[in-house]
Formats: C-alpha cells, sequence, structure tokens
C-alpha cells in the first residue's frame, strides 16, 4: 500500500544557545550547509530558525534545500528549493526569538540525505548556535554565496561543528511516526544521539527521530553572566520549556546535572565560580522536578532519567562531589517520577571500579566518554522507547 502522510514530526532537531564568546562575532557573505539524515518518509517540509540568544535581528538572505549528491549522482541533478517565509526567500530573526518557515513540498525517502544551505549577505551576528558531535553531525561555511550550488569551492569552504540558527525541521510523514528527545549538556551534544539514530536504523527502528536538545557546559539550577562562559549557555529552567517544543513528541531522556556538580571551585579560584553554586543532591532533585518532570508531565511526554557519568580523575574530581552524584544516580535509579530510566553510568563505568570508566571508554578527560563509550551508551537505551510501545504512552501536540 502507498504510504499514508498525515501529520508533522521532527525529523531533526538542535538546541540553540550562545556561542562562544571569541574575538569576531560577526560574519558577511557567508553561507552555511548542513548535512541532514532523514530518518522518515515524507512530501513536505517546514524549518525552524532560533535567534534565541542573539541581541539584534539576524536576517537570512537566501535558504535551500536539496537532496545530497552521492557517488552515483552528477551536480546536474543538484536541484535546490528554496526555504520561504509567507512566501518570501528571506526573513529576519528578531532578537532572542525564533520563527517558523512556510510548509514547503519536498519529497524525503527515510535514509537519504538533504543539504540544507543558509547564505548570510549582510553583516550577521553570530549569537545563536550550539557545537554538536557524532558520525552524522557538523557542517560547511564558505565564504561567498554558494548556497544553490552543487559542490562548495575547497578554498573558501571549511568544516564546522557549529550549528547556528537552524533549530529543528519537520517532515509531513505517516501517523505512526513520532520523536524522543535527548536532553542534556556536553555528553549528550557529543556522539552518543548520533550512535543511536544509526541503531535504529541498523535494527529497523524505523518510526522514531532522536532529536537532541544539549548544550556543553550548561547547568540545571544556573548560569554565567560572563562572556568567559557565556557558551555553557542558559540554565535548566529557561532551556527545557523551549527545547521541549517537538512536534510529534512522544518521550525525553533526561541526562543532565554533571555540571553543577563539577564547576564550583571557589572564588580564590575562580571569581565566576563561587562554593555557593555547589547543589546537594536534593538541590538537583528538586530542580528535576520542578522544572522538567512537572513541564513534561503537562506536554504528555513520557520521561526517562539518564544516570551522570563517572568523573574520577576529572581536574576539579573530589570525594564531596562523586557522594554527589552517586546519590543523584540513585534517585534517578529508583524515583517514581519517571517512566524508566537509562542507567549510562552503569553502561560504561568500570567493573572493579565504578567510580571511574571502564577500560577504553574514557576519552582521556576523565569526564567525557570515548567513541566507543557512546556507542554503549546508544546500546543501553530500552527498545521500548525506540518501539514507542512502554504504557501509557502520550504524544505531545504541536501547536503553531
Amino acid at each position: 500500500m502507498p504510504e499514508t502522510f498525515s501529520k508533522w514530526v521532527a525529523c531533526w532537531g538542535n538546541a540553540t544557545s550562545i556561542t562562544d564568546r571569541k574575538e569576531a562575532t560577526y560574519a558577511k557573505d557567508l553561507t552555511l550547509r548542513y548535512p541532514i539524515r532523514a530518518c522518515f518518509s515524507g512530501n513536505k517540509l517546514r524549518f525552524h530558525f532560533s535567534n534565541l540568544t542573539g541581541t539584534e535581528s539576524v536576517q537570512i538572505s537566501e535558504a535551500y534545500v536539496a537532496h545530497s549528491l552521492t557517488v552515483s549522482t552528477q551536480s546536474t541533478n543538484y536541484v535546490p528549493s528554496a526555504i520561504t517565509f509567507s512566501g518570501k526567500p528571506s526573513a529576519s530573526i528578531p532578537a532572542g526569538e525564533e520563527i517558523l518557515s512556510d510548509e514547503i513540498p519536498f519529497d524525503v525517502t527515510a535514509g537519504e540525505t538533504l543539504d540544507v544551505s543558509l547564505y548570510f549577505a549582510d553583516f550577521t551576528q553570530m549569537n545563536a548556535g550550539t557545537a554538536i558531535t557524532g558520525p552524522l553531525s557538523g557542517g560547511k561555511y564558505s565564504y561567498g554565496n554558494f548556497a544553490k550550488s552543487a559542490t562548495l569551492p575547497d578554498n573558501l569552504t571549511r568544516k564546522t561543528n557549529w550549528i547556528y540558527f537552524l533549530n529543528t525541521i519537520d517532515i509531513f510523514t505517516e501517523e505512526k511516526n513520532f520523536a524522543l528527545v535527548c536532553f542534556g549538556d556536553s555528553i549528550t551534544a557529543q556522539d552518543w544521539p548520533d550512535y543511536l539514530t544509526l541503531r535504529c536504523a541498523r535494527e529497523g527502528f524505523n518510526n522514531v527521530s532522536i532529536i537532541r536538545r544539549a548544550v556543553s557546559g550548561t547547568r540545571i539550577l544556573r548560569e554565567y553572566s560572563c562572556i568567559t562562559y557565556a557558551a555553557y549557555g542558559l540554565k535548566g529552567a529557561t532551556r527545557f520549556p523551549i527545547e521541549m517544543n517537538v512536534a510529534g513528541g512522544r518521550a525525553v531522556i533526561i541526562q543532565h546535572g554533571i555540571n553543577d556538580i563539577i564547576h564550583p571551585v571557589g572564588v580564590e579560584v575562580n571569581k565566576f565560580r563561587p562554593w555557593s553554586d555547589m547543589p546537594t543532591a536534593d538541590d538537583l532533585i528538586n530542580g528535576v522536578r520542578s522544572l522538567y518532570v512537572t513541564h513534561a508531565r503537562k506536554l504528555g511526554l513520557k520521561i526517562y532519567s539518564g544516570t551522570l557519568l563517572p568523573i574520577y580523575g576529572w581536574r576539579t574530581y573530589n570525594e564531596n562531589r562523586d557522594i554527589i552524584r552517586t546519590a543523584f544516580n540513585e534517585w534517578l535509579r529508583t524515583a517514581p517520577d519517571f517512566d524508566g530510566c537509562v542507567d549510562f553510568d552503569k553502561a560504561v563505568r568500570g567493573h572493579d571500579d565504578p567510580k571511574r570508566f571502564a577500560n577504553n571508554f574514557d576519552s582521556g578527560d576523565h569526564l567525557h566518554p570515548s567513541a566507543k563509550a557512546y556507542e554503549a551508551m546508544a546500546e543501553c537505551v530500552p527498545e521500548e522507547l525506540l518501539k514507542g510501545t512502554s504504557k501509557n504512552c502520550f504524544e505531545k501536540k504541536f501547536v503553531t
């Protein structure tokens, strides 16, 4: 039987946060291109763009989507479709806001890769974006307008892991399809959501998209107001209600809180990281309950906790921090607030010494996992989440 497309579901998503404050904060005459793997088939697309953390409006001069070239296709087959906004080819994103494009007809086959290309002709404040990594993540930028070009010029192009302005892509697809949101910090901004997407494709979980909402350095309870740590992002109370705006969202995995524990060092060491920022386990628990669980339940989302990973050997490690982590993890594993727990800690910790990563699972900084460990994190996600068959699994309704 032919496929019947009946609803909007997010097929790709990222967080939007404050970019790293470097010497240059503006760009001009710039093309951004992001390859996006389509997990669903569909016949229409719409695009969310965010200037959430910008302090002035951003003008998108041109925007396009195209089927990516493959080894067997010629550049003459590269036919970009314009992304429009109220029928116009350009749009302004006001400071602190997000916008939604028009719905555009565009046939998509599950598993193929799409190129989303953006061109910014005038000086553009590059404040709104997030760095992500993984086998499916990253893009390129070019000096000049090459948004409609099949290939980008090598001498004017570089790779980037910063995703600017492009926030979410929705596809008009089959009723059975849904989105699973992965919410967190640098652990989730790095590779495991990509490996989870690849696992879904490999094992035939073809009705779920993995939507990443993650910002490196972000905390549940606090955020920084200085440019040195601005890229550590908005606090959970600000982020979560915005980032749960996901069409077809059915469940969320929350893996968040380690930065609250490891950041404070005292003003004698760092004036921006006072000991007064140090939470107790109860502080983290109450934060998750009030900021995340309550809001997710209002949306009808299933909620899965994700345990915090080992930190032994990290530069600010001490026994008290690990006691807090361990107590918080125990609550994450057992609290009735959640529909289940994804025990990432158990998946990557050492068998003989659970305070440490297992052999070959430490990236080297004793905080972030290795690529092999990220794969193990993806493998430990329960099948019920990927099938969408857990009991009382409600789908959030998305309102535009």
